[in-house]
C-alpha cells in the first residue's frame, strides 16, 4: 500500500541510522525501494545487507551510471515505482517513529473530503538537527522565510515551500510523473507543482523527522529569519538572478507537457511568467503585480524586482 522511494549516493555514514528509523515505525505496512546511485563508498554493501536481511521488504537497485544528482535519481524513481501512496526519503536524515502513521492518517481524512480521487499531496515541518542529531532548530518552518500557506500555482511557480523528504502522495499525482521534465529544479518542486495545478496539498503542522545539516548536504536548512542570513541570500546577486531564470525554465516545462491538462487561467499564469524575461522593464514589473509571483520575505522580494527588472533571459 505504501512505497517509500529512498536516493542514495555516498551515504555509508548515516544510512543504517536511517533504515533503522524506518523499521522502527509504528506502521510497517510499507516496502522501501533504494536505488543507488552508483557510490563509491560502502553504501550499496550496507543496504544490500538489507535486503538480504528484510527480503521483499527492502529491495535494492543500482543505476548502471551515475544520474548526475539526486533529483534525478528520484524522479527516475518515480517515474518507474506507482502505488496507492508513495513517500521520499532521504539517506541521512531520520524519521520520528509516527511519521507514517499520522502522514496517513492525513492522508485518508483528505481522502473523504472528496468524492472523487483526485491528486493528493502532504508535507511536514522538520527538526532540524547537526550531524551529531543535536538540536539546531525545533521547527525548519519557523526557522525560514517560507508561507506554508501559499500552495497555489502563483506562488510556487517562484519558490518551493517544502521538504520532499516530508512528502506523501497518493497514486493519482503518481500517475501523473510519466516522464522525465524538460527540465525541473527538484523533483520536489515539481511534484508540489503537479499538485498545486491538478490536485490539493496540505499539511501535518510539526515535525516528522530529524533533518539532519552535515557538510556534504545538498540542500540545507538555513535559518532565514535571521536578517543576517536573508540579507545575505539576498545580495547574492548573481546566484538568485540564476535561480529566477530556472524558475522561467521550469514553468516553461509545465506548460508544455501539461498545456492540455492545465486550465485556462493556470495557462494565462504560466505564459505570462515565462515571458517575463521579453518584456519591457514596465510589462515586468506589471506581469509580476498582476499575477502576484513574489517570494517570501520582504528582503527576499526585493531583490527578485531587482533582478526581474534588470535580467533578460540567460
Amino acid at each position: 500500500m505504501i512505497t517509500i522511494l529512498m536516493a542514495t549516493y555516498n551515504g555509508e555514514k548515516y544510512i543504517t541510522e536511517q533504515i533503522d528509523s524506518l523499521l522502527a515505525q509504528t506502521v510497517q505496512d510499507f516496502k522501501l525501494l533504494i536505488c543507488d546511485d552508483r557510490s563509491t563508498d560502502n553504501t550499496y554493501s550496507i543496504i544490500k545487507r538489507y535486503s538480504e536481511k528484510f527480503p521483499g521488504k527492502v529491495i535494492i537497485t543500482q543505476n548502471s551510471k551515475n544520474s548526475g544528482g539526486a533529483k534525478h535519481n528520484f524522479i527516475n524513481m518515480m517515474i518507474r515505482h506507482k502505488d496507492d501512496y508513495v513517500m521520499l526519503c532521504d539517506q541521512d536524515d531520520i524519521w520520528l517513529p509516527d511519521k507514517i502513521e499520522k502522514t496517513l492518517e492525513k492522508m485518508r481524512a483528505m481522502e473523504t473530503q472528496n468524492i472523487a480521487p483526485i491528486p493528493l499531496l502532504i508535507f511536514s515541518d522538520l527538526k532540524v538537527v547537526d550531524e551529531n542529531l543535536e538540536t539546531i532548530s525545533e521547527s525548519h518552518w519557523k526557522a525560514g522565510v517560507v508561507d506554508i500557506s501559499k500552495t497555489v500555482l502563483n506562488h510556487l511557480i517562484v519558490q518551493n515551500i517544502l521538504a520532499g523528504c516530508t512528502v506523501m502522495y497518493n497514486q493519482e499525482l503518481a500517475n501523473m510523473i510519466q516522464i522525465t521534465p524538460k527540465y525541473m529544479v527538484m523533483h520536489d518542486w515539481w511534484l508540489v507543482l503537479l499538485a498545486s495545478a491538478f490536485g490539493k496539498i496540505d499539511t501535518i503542522n510539526r515535525p516528522t523527522i530529524l533533518y539532519r545539516q552535515h557538510k556534504n548536504n545538498d540542500i540545507g536548512a538555513k535559518n532565514l529569519r535571521s536578517f543576517k542570513n536573508v540579507s545575505r541570500e539576498a545580495s547574492n546577486y548573481k546566484k538568485m538572478a540564476t535561480a529566477i531564470n530556472q524558475t522561467y525554465r521550469q514553468a516553461d516545462s509545465l506548460i508544455q507537457m501539461y498545456k492540455d491538462s492545465l486550465s485556462k487561467s493556470q495557462v494565462e499564469l504560466l505564459s505570462a511568467y515565462t515571458s517575463i524575461p521579453e518584456l519591457s522593464r514596465l510589462r515586468r514589473l506589471r506581469t509580476l503585480v498582476k499575477y502576484r509571483t513574489f517570494k517570501n520575505g520582504f528582503a527576499r522580494k526585493i531583490a527578485q524586482v531587482i533582478i526581474v527588472l534588470k535580467e533578460r533571459r540567460v
